[in-house]
């Protein structure tokens, strides 16, 4: 049944190019190229990214007194920014501008 398929089909069902029975694309020596170059830029970063720069031990503490200063900088940045404090006094001295109560 299969065989006879294929022997008497004329053509792909459906889109060409996309599907389960899609018709195979032909591989053009620009994309051989492409592919060639991208595997050997792939392989360059893998040997840069095989040896490190800094030894495990080294890579440790690198940076806490760079991110230490920078959070006391963000922290003091946000503190500059904060208001003064107010005592309720402040809030309710609406409240006692006219004093009409007798003694």
């Amino acid at each position: 049944m299969f065989l006879t398929l294929s022997l008497l089909r004329k053509g792909i069902p459906g889109k060409q190019w996309i599907g389960k029975t899609r018709r195979p694309r032909k591989i053009t020596w620009q994309m051989k190229r492409n592919m060639l170059q991208h595997l050997d830029r792939e392989g360059e970063n893998e040997y840069w990214l095989s040896r490190p720069y800094m030894t495990a031990n080294e890579e440790r503490g690198h940076a806490a007194e760079r991110r230490a200063r920078d959070w006391l900088n963000l922290k003091a940045s946000k503190f500059a920014n904060f208001p003064e404090h107010k005592r309720i006094e402040d809030h309710l001295s609406h409240l006692r501008i006219t004093k009409t109560w007798s003694n």
